[in-house]
């Protein structure tokens, strides 16, 4: 058989399976089903390799070539044979509008239909019924994409617009890839469902999918388009076209939008009726992929044709949605769009560089779409150097079953030395744990000065275990009820983690929120002002979405509500207690098929549906040495769950699977191979890919995942005798150096602005002139808040408190007023900072003295009076009579009840208190 006549037979497999009947020319019947490729096909201008026909007319035509033969250079003789129909033969339309070339291997399409038409790669060919909806549209999707009206921008921020008209260009040039970075916050989802909105109404594509990285991202894209109302037809996006969220698997015909996951994305194209929703809870940044050596293998479905979806939009998933998923996206006959916070160069690449908009997070932060943020580290010696448990003999150490959480007391077997990696996985060592929460706790009036709230503080754990731990400590140091702190994981019971979640983002309690990956990618919980992070994480683009998590701006009368004692949301604070702020990140992950990647990452894998001969061999040698180290009862649940199999048979049958010998034999039966010949490579890796799948189907099941996690390494062991202390707690040196540079910025301001703004001329004046007006004070904060400064009071007055901190007395900047200290502060460095209101105060107890002193006596209400009058000078810098007619002082009968009471002392009296209180 010669390399074309191989390619051809391909070619054959493939025609049928997407649902043509493949004829010779002699006997030919174009009758015999919608679509008929007929091969040989004499034309005008040559023989062409398959002729297609679809409902008895022609329309396209298929040019056959060995495997490795380049495909470009045929695009000429494909064309020639496009014009070649012999007269009177029926046809859609001439030339014949659809042409490919294939090796059987690598397969392109060209639809002269389309503006400036050029070839494509594709998977393989559409079927039949697609090329008569195509031949019969009265424009082409490519061709609508160019006649788009203007984009309506009255709802999107300037970089949604931009975002949106990018992208439309970017499709307009017939680009198949196109990447859009959005920092965090700045409405990645609201910019697609806008686009996907316009591209079904205007460029009436049939029909979208939208990839999220896990099912709870899922339901929260759901709900974007559910609430979506289009500013042309000002209804809701699903009162006009369905979107659904995929959750069985199958796909809704009349659905316009998708919503799903690759992992059941790739579960529906394997052809599997049913996919555990349980694989979807965790993040693909938390999936090792350090196990698969290529992609993963995607064949052909007949029920998902590639022409399924026209636009696939990929939603900040993991790197390896471009790696080894990367099949299941060039499977199909689609634009790919990719949103995205933190782009990997593997990410930039896989969209050919075309990164249409790139808006970062400091560009986010310079636009106040985003805050920024600082770092606070904490640091034990247990954190930094583990420890070691000194085997004695009588002295029971407490071992914890990690299935069932009860412990058992015991003597260790010997001295046990762990480091700080093995802390609260193999060894828990409590006094580390409570001393981070107790410092942590301590150290919230330096973290947040002037709070007496425990801002929304969201924990990354190690292990759901581990976070069970942390939920424990913290209430009871914090000495608060189970509402203040709750655990939110894939495996939290009685209430669902979407209400937990719910309740974490609009109500008062939890404060604190306890997770391991379920709200580190995507999840938005705008009233978040702190992240403490104990667990570290090496991969870079998993630690910046998990930074993002703080970084979204919230309006203040909604962070007020669930934090009454917050003003506004001016940054976030990362407590880093692991070294996660320092370590150097990766970007990829080296191949790395030694036994040191944990099991519960390989079980990740499979469950993810990979599977090679590395993976299978790896979790057989696992499941062997694991049957020799657990008890009988561990044996037998494993069994349960496994049907009736037990760890040396689940072996058995993986090892089974990637058997050479039985690979060639069950190759031989299956392509009935002929006596004296052999199966080609390609039919032995379909036949163990089949037996790899088939041997590894048992682990799809979560419950018995779980099962075979909880047996391995059961116990876990509780040293309570080691005591902790801390090495450092503080802002790092980086937060130092910023609150540094912004005070630098700030006293540049001032001299840049001093003959500019009033409020500025009146402090620099010597002395300082009379009259300063709380408009004039109410202009320098709004000039100091402007870009490119971006000099928040409050964010100033912190930076003071970290840089001079013995200079700085008691917290400011909450009061707009307060700008006023700064200023004066910063012009005399020698003058201590203080909040506005607690000068005046001071002033107003001496002005009380001297009055005392010259015999000055006040009755209970003139005492009252002036002491609303102090506390407006505080507020609002002046007092004038007309202030009289204002509340509370018009409730107590306003300027003519002060005339009663002060008589005509009370002019003089105002002008001392404007003098003495507000220099």
């Amino acid at each position: 058989m010669t390399p074309e006549q191989k390619a051809r037979q391909e070619i054959d497999r493939q025609l049928e399976r997407c649902g043509w009947v493949v004829q010779g020319f002699r006997d030919m019947n174009i009758s015999a089903g919608l679509g008929i490729a007929v091969r040989e096909f004499p034309l005008k201008t040559g023989f062409a390799d398959y002729l297609l026909y679809a409902d008895c007319k022609a329309l396209g035509v298929i040019e056959a070539k060995p495997e490795g033969h380049t495909l470009t250079g045929v695009e000429t003789q494909t064309g020639k044979y496009k014009d070649g129909l012999p007269n009177g033969l029926p046809n859609f339309r001439l030339p014949l509008p659809f042409a490919y070339e294939s090796t059987g291997t690598v397969t392109h399409f060209t639809n002269a239909l389309e503006p400036h038409a050029r070839s494509r790669p594709v998977f393989t060919f559409h079927r039949p019924d697609e090329l008569i909806r195509l031949v019969t549209l009265d424009q082409q999707v490519r061709g609508l994409l160019r006649q788009m009206p203007p984009l309506n921008t009255e709802r999107l921020w300037r970089v949604q617009v931009g975002s949106i008209q990018n992208v439309e260009a970017s499709l307009v040039d017939n680009r198949p890839r196109s990447l859009i970075q959005q920092a965090t916050g700045s409405g990645k989802t609201y910019t697609a469902v806008s686009f996907s909105y316009r591209l079904i109404k205007f460029g009436r594509v049939k029909r979208i999918l939208f990839l999220v990285d896990r099912k709870t991202l899922g339901r929260q894209t759901r709900t974007e388009f559910e609430q979506y109302v289009s500013p042309y037809t000002n209804r809701k996006f699903t009162e006009e076209y369905t979107v659904q969220h995929v959750k069985r698997n199958t796909i809704d015909p009349a659905s316009k939008v998708c919503i799903t996951t690759i992992q059941r994305l790739y579960s529906m194209l394997k052809g599997d009726e049913e996919f555990l929703e349980e694989n979807e809870e965790s993040s693909l940044f938390e999936t090792e992929s350090s196990l698969i050596k290529e992609p993963l293998p995607v064949v052909y479905n007949p029920k998902i044709p590639i022409e399924t979806f026209d636009v696939i939009v990929v939603d900040e998933c993991h790197r390896s949605i471009y790696n080894v998923w990367r099949q299941v996206l060039e499977y199909f006959d689609a634009f790919i769009i990719g949103l995205t916070a933190t782009p990997t160069m593997q990410t930039i690449g896989f969209f050919n560089g075309n990164l249409v908009q790139d808006y970062t997070h400091d560009q986010a932060v310079a636009d106040s779409v985003n805050v920024g943020y600082e770092v606070f580290r904490i640091e034990t010696k247990i954190t930094r150097d583990g420890a070691k448990l000194v085997r004695e003999p009588g002295l029971f150490v407490p071992h914890r079953d990690r299935r069932t959480t009860k412990t058992k007391y015991k003597e260790l077997d010997d001295d046990l030395q762990y480091s700080a990696t093995q802390l609260d996985r193999d060894v828990v060592a409590e006094n580390q744990i409570r001393l981070v929460v107790r410092t942590f706790k301590e150290k919230l009036p330096q973290i947040f000065p002037g709070r007496t709230e425990v801002p929304k503080t969201l924990v990354f754990a190690k292990t759901d275990l581990h976070a069970e731990d942390i939920v424990r400590i913290v209430r009871e140091e914090f000495g608060r009820g189970n509402d203040f702190c709750q655990k939110i994981t894939s495996k939290t019971t009685g209430k669902k983690p979407d209400d937990l979640l719910a309740d974490f983002r609009i109500s008062y309690n939890p404060r604190i929120a306890v997770t391991v990956d379920m709200i580190a990618t995507g999840t938005d919980v705008k009233p978040l002002e702190c992240l403490l992070f104990m667990r570290n994480i090496r991969s870079l683009s998993y630690f910046e979405q998990m930074k993002r998590r703080g970084c979204r701006v919230i309006d203040p009368d909604d962070l007020q509500r669930v934090t009454p004692d917050a003003r506004t949301k001016t940054h976030f604070v990362i407590v880093d207690a692991v070294g996660v702020c320092e370590e150097e990140k990766t970007t990829t992950k080296p191949l790395d098929r030694k036994p040191g990647v944990p099991l519960n990452k390989i079980m990740g894998l499979v469950a993810a549906g990979a599977a090679d001969d590395d993976l299978v061999s790896t979790l057989a040698a696992r499941l062997a040495r694991l049957d020799r180290q657990i008890a009988p009862s561990q044996k037998a649940a494993v069994a349960k769950e496994a049907g009736g199999k037990d760890l040396v048979a689940l072996c058995g049958t993986l090892l089974h699977s990637i058997d050479p010998d039985v690979t060639m034999k069950n190759a031989v039966e299956k392509f009935q191979i002929a006596e004296g010949q052999e199966p080609t490579d390609k039919q032995l890796q379909q036949v163990e890919q089949d037996q790899m799948r088939e041997a590894l189907k048992p682990f799809h099941n979560p419950k018995l995942r779980n099962t075979i996690l909880a047996a391995r390494d059961s116990f876990q062991v509780i040293d309570e005798s080691t005591k902790d202390k801390v090495l450092r707690a503080g802002f790092d040196a980086t937060a130092l150096a910023k609150a540094k540079t912004m005070l630098t910025s700030f006293r540049q301001f001032i001299e840049d602005n001093k003959d500019e703004i009033e409020a500025l001329k009146v402090l620099y004046s010597r002395p300082h002139r009379a009259g300063l007006r709380y408009g004039q004070v109410k202009d320098l904060a709004e000039a100091i808040r402007k870009p490119p400064h971006l000099l928040h009071p409050e964010r100033l007055w912190q930076a003071f408190e970290a840089v001079e901190p013995d200079k700085v007395k008691g917290h400011g900047g909450k009061q707009l007023v307060d700008v006023i200290a700064l200023v004066k502060h910063a012009l005399d460095p020698n003058t201590p900072l203080a909040p506005v209101n607690v000068t005046v105060e001071q002033r107003y107890q001496q002005w009380l003295s001297d009055q005392d002193q010259a015999g000055a006596k006040f009755t209970t209400e003139q005492q009252r009076w002036l002491d609303a009058i102090k506390d407006h000078i505080a507020n609002s810098l002046s007092f004038e009579q007309d202030d009289f007619e204002s509340v509370p002082f018009r409730q107590i009968g306003g300027l003519g009840r002060a005339y009663e009471l002060f008589g005509e002392k009370l002019p003089a009296i105002l002008d001392e208190l404007n003098a003495r209180l507000a220099a």
